[in-house]
């Protein structure tokens, strides 16, 4: 019988033999494999994880000590040896198992969910501090990923951690990669590993040389410290009072326990340094875990992905940066550790003096792009918009308040796989409130050029949101690109009974659900398509309501959108009959067509809620 067939928990692991413990790692990695190959997911990122996963369960006591993994998509071992392998099988499907870590799914496992990177210190440290107040022996222990740990919180919770003491174990996970190269002076600093083994030999020898002279010993501490920080790579984090322990080898599951149990006991704080390699175990995933980060459903045999390729919002907007940039020199792009995912893999490779990856690091990569506007360049920042949200604050006091032309390519905004850790579907409630900001929303992939085109020509404050994956509709450089005029609409489709206000790839689904409306109810539907947010065409909008019922639809909460523009811009007049959009509560994983479905976003269920509106349903 397979070994995982055994584990219903982790008290269940803690009896194998290490033999069994080595068995039962290949099991898990195969089982992750298995499932994500079918449903998509953070493959190479849990693969190396596998050993080290089995050792924290073996040492710690879990679940009634806690283990906080940051960023999520580490913790798919985790889910396997924690009571949900049959769920497992169903990851990031509708109603399945979570693609990242939730209390809702199994709150004694997962006491703190996330999925956005850096936050795991600081939480860890608030559940570890709780625990000793309330005089509890639990523990606690934190497992960074590299990439992680230059991120702006983790290194505000080291900066806490060194303050009060409290004996949280880091567990850093060093694969040298975040999704891209990791980049950085605290990554060149983790790279010196080699030194490490040089510092504990020295310090032995001195040890077993002085050991009979105590006296001699305590003077020459200071000699000690000295070479520690010229020969070990974690004399910075013992400067700031948390315990060095590695570099371990994240593969050798007794050498993990071993280092793992003594950080447990330490009763300080202490960091654990693992070296693992990302992808372990999977030929493909080894060789380029940068693609199988986060992949589509793929074949595990040949390691190809089965989803369409084409053209892309995210493709386009990496050709658009080329185009421009060949007469543009004083254009620059920017993105916080997502240079493949944003299409900016080819012009890092063209323009590399002209290319800055910051990192995971939103805030400061957005003031940097401040600081070079107001020198006179021409930065253009490419984030997912839900990493975006770490970036607002300095959207309004860095850059629209001192009217500085740095332009944000929001991709993957609206609905995704991932769930509601990664959802871009709450940054226009910030963006709209923004002075001096133009939010575009581009219909297609060739719009997204025009509206790219038009903002670097105007040099002020843009946003353009785009959603992930592509439209299907042409896209080509060699044609002429149109200017776009922000605050003008486009009137999609004509129709005397209501109006449809869409904006962004939206329209298409808005089109489909008036060709329902007049096929199956006899209903003629106008759609009204708003090409900016911000600027509103108020004027186009206010007309068609002095005529018919308006219905707004958007890849958005309801609340803070498109809809809530929209009734405020009818003000004194009939507002919006219903505002479509994702409701205001925690919307699930699961793909976004599965998930319009479930919401009654999709234009059979829109035509119909439309029509039951107007008192035309059947």
């Amino acid at each position: 019988m397979p070994l995982l067939d055994s584990i219903r928990g982790p008290e269940d692991l803690r009896r194998l033999t290490v033999r069994e413990q080595t068995a039962l790692a290949e099991e898990l990695r195969a089982e992750i494999l298995r499932s994500v190959s079918a449903n998509g997911g953070h493959l190479a990122s849990s693969l190396g994880v596998v050993e080290l996963t089995i050792a924290l369960h073996c040492v710690f006591d879990t679940p009634r000590d806690a283990l906080i993994w940051d960023v999520g998509h580490q913790a798919y071992a985790h889910k396997l040896l924690t009571g949900r392998r049959d769920l497992f099988a169903s990851l990031r499907r509708c109603g399945g198992c979570t693609p990242f870590q939730s209390r809702a799914e199994s709150p004694e496992s997962d006491p703190i969910g996330g999925g956005h990177a850096g936050t795991a210190i600081s939480a860890g440290l608030g559940l570890q501090t709780a625990w000793q107040r309330q005089g509890s022996r639990q523990r606690v222990a934190a497992i960074v990923g590299d990439g992680a740990l230059s991120c702006g919180i983790s290194l505000e919770g080291m900066t806490q951690l060194a303050d009060c003491g409290a004996p949280l174990v880091i567990v850093l996970n060093d694969n040298r990669r975040s999704i891209s190269h990791n980049v950085g002076g605290l990554t060149h600093y983790l790279n010196r590993l080699i030194t490490a083994r040089r510092y504990l030999a020295f310090k032995g020898i001195l040890r077993s040389f002085l050991g009979r002279r105590p006296g001699v010993l305590r003077r020459l501490r200071r000699l000690l410290e000295a070479v520690k920080v010229v020969l070990l790579p974690g004399a910075w984090f013992e400067s700031l009072g948390v315990r060095y322990l590695g570099p371990v080898d994240g593969h050798s599951i007794p050498e993990l326990i071993r280092v793992l149990a003594t950080a447990r006991e330490s009763g300080k704080p202490v960091l654990v340094h693992v070296i693992t390699r990302k992808g372990k175990g999977y030929a493909p995933a080894e060789s380029d875990p940068g693609k199988y980060h986060g992949v589509a459903p793929f074949d595990p045999g040949t390691g190809l992905v089965s989803s369409p390729g084409g053209m892309s919002f995210s493709r386009a907007f990496g050709m658009t940066m080329g185009e421009l940039a060949e007469t543009h020199p004083e254009l620059v792009a920017i993105t916080a550790a997502m240079r493949d995912g944003t299409g900016l893999a080819a012009f890092s490779r063209q323009y590399p003096e002209r290319f800055f990856d910051t990192g995971i690091t939103e805030e400061h990569a957005a003031v940097f792009a401040s600081g070079l506007a107001a020198a006179g360049m021409l930065p253009v920042m490419a984030v997912y918009a839900t990493f975006f949200q770490r970036a607002l604050d300095p959207l309004y006091h860095d850059i629209c308040l001192q009217n500085l032309p740095v332009i944000f390519g929001l991709d993957r905004s609206g609905a995704v796989e991932d769930g509601p850790t990664h959802h871009g579907i709450y940054d226009l409630a910030f963006l709209l409130e923004m002075p001096g900001l133009t939010v575009y929303a581009p219909l297609d992939e060739a719009e997204l050029r025009a509206m790219l085109h038009t903002a670097v020509k105007r040099r002020a404050p843009a946003v353009l949101r785009y959603p992930r994956g592509g439209t299907g509709r042409p896209f080509d450089l060699s044609q002429p690109v149109p200017e776009i005029v922000p605050g003008s609409s486009e009137q999609m489709r004509e129709g005397s009974d209501c109006v449809i206000v869409v904006c962004g790839p939206e329209a298409l689904a808005a089109c489909q659900t008036a060709e329902r409306l007049s096929r199956d109810h006899g209903v003629e539907a106008a759609v009204l398509r708003m090409l900016t947010l911000k600027p509103l065409d108020t004027a186009a909008l206010r007309a068609q309501a002095a005529e018919k019922p308006v219905f707004t639809l958007e890849d958005h909460a309801v609340t803070g959108g498109l809809g809530q523009l929209t009734a405020a811009a009818l003000t004194g007049m009939t507002a919006p009959r219903r505002v479509f959009g994702w409701p205001d509560q925690i919307i699930a994983h699961g793909s976004p067509a599965a998930l319009r479905r479930l919401y009654g976003l999709d234009p059979e269920s829109l035509a119909a809620s439309i029509a039951a509106d107007l008192g035309r349903g059947k």
